[in-house]
């Protein structure tokens, strides 16, 4: 007798998990002992910040979506919640995937561990040490709850033995995204092309000599008014001698807004889509940001990053990489971006940042879940 497959429920919902999600699912849908079903809980509902993903990603239209929209971080976890609940009891699979630390990432893995249903984590152990982060009180809490936890670098092992974490649980896979991104690469969109075709030709010889990249969403940097229009204030001086492309998240826009400021030297323009914002960092002279998933990104590259924040849950991007981290004040973002701008910092690939990341996972978890349906 024929023994039915194993369920994987994979959830993913924001930006930055379907980049982490998209090889760990096409991995696992190689092996037929599996039957992997994808959900996106809606977190994030913008075309150009969800839908594009999945077609450039080469990832099929979830099979189940909770559209749970935007809402503050209680009402959006409850939703998930909420939502996912039901679908569980439904589908009984026998592992939940989750990865990052975004809301939905939390709120899945909450409604799975009540129902009894093992957790895997990826990007596990990751710690900025910075509680008033959002992202690391769900970093904290998904990894107490989790079966599995699947690491992108050495440091996280000894982050989640700190805190009390068997061992046993924490597996070196890799990194995720570097997947993905080794796959966008010959589908990446030319700088020029995009700046062409937003902002017209005339813009073009504006490039001739390199150009910045920044990228800005954390309600650390945005929602603090001061803090905010003193980046802005660094980001006015760098334009004036190195373009800067903005891809404006959508509530950053409204922030912006809501100073009162313009940007005129500024190529400011709405979200990009994956293989646009891969061709955008990949030729840049310098990427300025406060987010994880571009810390990582410009490291596999090779391009100078400064993190416009006090801290990073990405050390290795640091001790190994290009990235740097140079917090808010003004003056000293310039002075760094100058830096950074007349010389490359010395860095290399990290381990395990390969592009097989996907497999090394989905091979582990598959000989997990047979171990576990033997003792059963």
């Amino acid at each position: 007798m024929v023994s039915p497959p194993m369920r994987v429920l994979c959830i993913v919902g924001a930006r930055p998990n379907f980049m982490k999600m998209a090889p760990a699912l096409r991995a696992l849908r190689t092996y037929r002992e599996l039957t992997v079903t994808l959900v996106h809980t809606g977190q994030h509902y913008d075309a150009e910040m969800s839908e594009s993903f999945f077609e450039q990603l080469g990832v099929p239209q979830p099979d189940h979506r909770l559209e749970v929209g935007s809402a503050t971080h209680a009402v959006q976890t409850a939703r998930v919640m909420e939502r996912l609940e039901p679908l569980l009891m439904e589908l009984t699979p026998d592992v939940v995937v989750v990865c990052g630390d975004v809301n939905s990432t939390l709120a899945a893995a909450l409604a799975a561990s009540k129902l009894h249903i093992p957790v895997a984590h990826i990007e596990a152990g990751l710690r900025s040490y910075d509680r008033r982060m959002p992202e690391e009180i769900n970093r904290v809490l998904v990894d107490q709850i989790s079966e599995i936890l699947y690491t992108t670098e050495k440091s996280a092992k000894a982050n989640l033995q700190r805190e009390g974490i068997d061992e046993d649980k924490v597996v070196f896979v890799g990194n995720l995204m570097i997947d993905s991104l080794h796959a966008a690469l010959p589908h990446a969109v030319p700088a020029a092309e995009q700046v062409e075709r937003r902002f017209g030709r005339e813009a073009l010889p504006r490039l001739s000599g390199g150009y910045a990249v920044l990228t800005l969403h954390r309600p650390s940097n945005v929602d603090e008014p001061k803090t905010f229009a003193g980046i802005l204030d660094a980001v006015e001086t760098i334009s004036s001698e190195c373009p800067v492309i903005f891809p404006v998240h959508p509530r950053t826009a409204g922030r912006i807004a809501d100073l009162g400021r313009t940007l005129p030297k500024v190529l400011m323009t709405t979200p990009v889509s994956y293989r646009e914002m891969v061709g955008l960092i990949r030729d840049a002279r310098l990427v300025l940001t406060d987010s994880g998933g571009l810390q990582e990104e410009t490291t596999a590259l090779g391009v100078p990053c400064l993190t416009l924040r006090e801290n990073t849950e990405r050390p290795i991007t640091v001790e190994e990489g290009t990235n740097r981290v140079v917090g808010t004040d003004p003056a000293r973002i310039v002075e760094e971006a100058r830096a950074a701008m007349g010389g490359r910092k010395a860095g290399r690939v990290p381990e395990g940042w390969d592009g097989a990341a996907a497999q090394r996972l989905a091979a582990h978890l598959l000989g997990w879940l047979r171990a576990r349906k033997a003792l059963a």
